[in-house]
């Protein structure tokens, strides 16, 4: 049983400390949007990097070594600037590998 627990808390640390949170979200249209939503999260200092894509309706955020930006955080910062948030995944995916999937999909 032991085991168990332990397991499961070293899946949950996991989840907690995942580097990229990857977010569907409604309303993008244009790379103005995109443009606005990057500099908004960008202004978290939390934040590494940031991947937008309007076709897929994807926000990805990577999250500096150690921290983390709340849910509630990212999805207030969305609706204040007029997006509405599908779901929030938290991921061990890069940005590099979303980058990359986002390309591929494209040709």
């Amino acid at each position: 049983m032991k085991k168990l627990s332990f397991f499961a808390f070293a899946l949950l640390a996991g989840i907690a400390q995942a580097g990229t949170i990857e977010m569907k979200v409604h309303g993008l249209v244009c790379g103005f949007c995109a443009q606005g939503i990057e500099k908004t999260l960008r202004r978290n200092p939390a934040t590494a990097d940031v991947v937008v894509s309007l076709e897929k309706k994807l926000v990805a955020v990577a999250t500096r070594d150690g921290q983390d930006i709340s849910d509630a955080e990212l999805t207030k910062a969305l609706i204040d600037s007029g997006y509405e948030v599908k779901g929030i995944t938290r991921t061990q995916r890069s940005l590099d590998e979303i980058r990359a999937g986002l390309e591929q999909k494209k040709k």
